[in-house]
């Protein structure tokens, strides 16, 4: 006989604790099946086949599989297309309801309208929650009910709605009596799927008290751990952005919570702007900007080779590490994008392709602040200057020290462009597209 039961599809959430979507598949009372999918419409699209995001994704679903079989249940996890495992599912199961958490990206919002039809034909329900950010969609929107372009406005809402409600944790150790207990599902290995293991030492999935209590005074120097390095964390949901806002607020440190901000501010343009989506400009116009585009420049900025040791350190550690400081990351987007004139598409498909806390709408947002194309933009005329940022930032030279031990000795290149006329070159193309 066919199990009647409800199924929970494991996305950006990769967690049992405070889990909205899985609180309330649990709560419904049907055996919960909890399913992951590796996707082959995002899978079949990445070239590097030791992909760190890849690997993490797996150690995670990994963990997530032994939790579950320690609780009398398992993870089943699929290879193929969501609309192909759905299809499957629905004939070994008799299957009530899907239930999973909202993802605003243009990809996610196309897949899951696709399988939320697909099981409503058969009579299977669709449910889906917020649970990645504090406030999604139209929650923070101006009075007349449009979507905030400017970050200050929309942080200042967002502080004003925030209360003890958007915060409280669901409570799902409550309802895991209702997992549907089998034996293990077979856990396929990562070398099936054409991808190979990249073990590295991840950054704990803990706010470090110590970091939090001096955040707005370290967070710009990338020689010092002063940063949260909780990115890939909040990116797919290993831990709770509830329990994470609250951690902030009660230590009222007002710049870590306003980087929080940042991303779901960056998550709501996604969502109403999905243009960008599409690898347009936010700011259509600045797509009329004719980028030099020479490929011979962008490899050696990709290699960490252009001799500003501030942009190759950055570039180095990207390459070996899968991360890059942020304050770092403006400096080598800026530098791409106006002392190069490359379009600074190519550079977030570079980005995309190494970070390990790679998330679209921080990418995007990220590239297009620095090249002048995006909402609250750096204005197209200011030009990082890649010397004085370091000067500011790495008084000392230790991160440059770090990364590019040569950058004094005569083997070091010397920089392939001069800033001040990169930066005259870079306002006139700027200028003449924006006429």
């Amino acid at each position: 006989m066919i199990k009647t039961v409800s199924i929970h599809w494991f996305r950006r959430d990769l967690r049992l604790q405070d889990n909205a979507a899985l609180y309330h598949a649990l709560k419904a009372g049907l055996p919960l099946v909890p399913i992951f999918i590796f996707d082959t419409n995002i899978l079949n699209k990445i070239e590097d086949k030791r992909n760190l995001q890849v690997s993490f994704i797996y150690q995670q679903v990994k963990r997530l599989h032994q939790e579950l079989q320690n609780m009398g249940s398992t993870l089943e996890v699929y290879y193929g297309s969501p609309e192909e495992v759905f299809s499957l599912l629905a004939k070994k199961y008799n299957l009530k309801s899907v239930y999973t958490n909202n993802d605003y990206e243009s990809y996610a919002r196309l897949r899951d309208a696709k399988v939320s039809d697909l099981l409503l034909a058969q009579g299977i329900q669709f449910y889906s929650y917020k649970d990645q950010v504090i406030f999604e969609k139209d929650e923070v929107v101006k009075d007349d009910q449009k979507p905030y372009t400017v970050f200050t406005p929309y942080s200042k809402k967002w502080k004003s709605k925030l209360n003890d409600f958007y915060v409280s944790p669901y409570d799902v150790d409550k309802y895991l009596v209702n997992l549907h207990k089998q034996t293990p599902y077979a856990l396929p290995c990562l070398e099936s799927m054409g991808f190979e293991l990249h073990l590295l030492d991840y950054p704990t999935q803990y706010l470090q008290a110590s970091v939090l209590a001096t955040y707005h005074e370290t967070r710009d120097f990338p020689a010092i751990e002063g940063t949260s390095r909780l990115g890939v964390h909040l990116r797919f949901g290993t831990i709770s952005i509830r329990n994470l806002v609250s951690e902030a607020s009660s230590s009222t440190n007002e710049v870590f919570m306003n980087e929080l901000i940042w991303r779901e501010f960056y998550q709501c343009i996604t969502w109403h702007f999905p243009h960008i989506g599409r690898g347009e400009a936010f700011k259509i116009k600045y797509d009329g900007i004719k980028w030099r585009n020479i490929e011979s420049e962008f490899a050696r900025w990709q290699e960490g080779q252009t001799g500003y040791p501030m942009v190759d350190a950055g570039m180095r550690e990207l390459n070996a590490t899968g991360f890059m400081h942020n304050r770092v990351r403006m400096v080598c987007a800026s530098f791409l994008s106006k002392h190069l004139l490359i379009d600074w598409r190519w550079g977030e498909a570079y980005f995309e392709s190494k970070l390990l806390d790679f998330d679209f709408a921080a990418n995007n947002g990220g590239w297009q602040w620095a090249s002048g194309s995006g909402c609250d933009a750096a204005p197209y005329f200011r030009v990082f200057n890649p010397s004085l940022q370091a000067k500011k930032f790495d008084p000392q030279l230790t991160y440059i020290r770090r990364w590019v031990a040569e950058f004094q000795e005569f083997t070091y290149p010397k920089p392939m462009v001069d800033h001040a006329a990169a930066r005259l070159r870079a306002l006139d193309a700027y200028a003449t597209a924006l006429k």
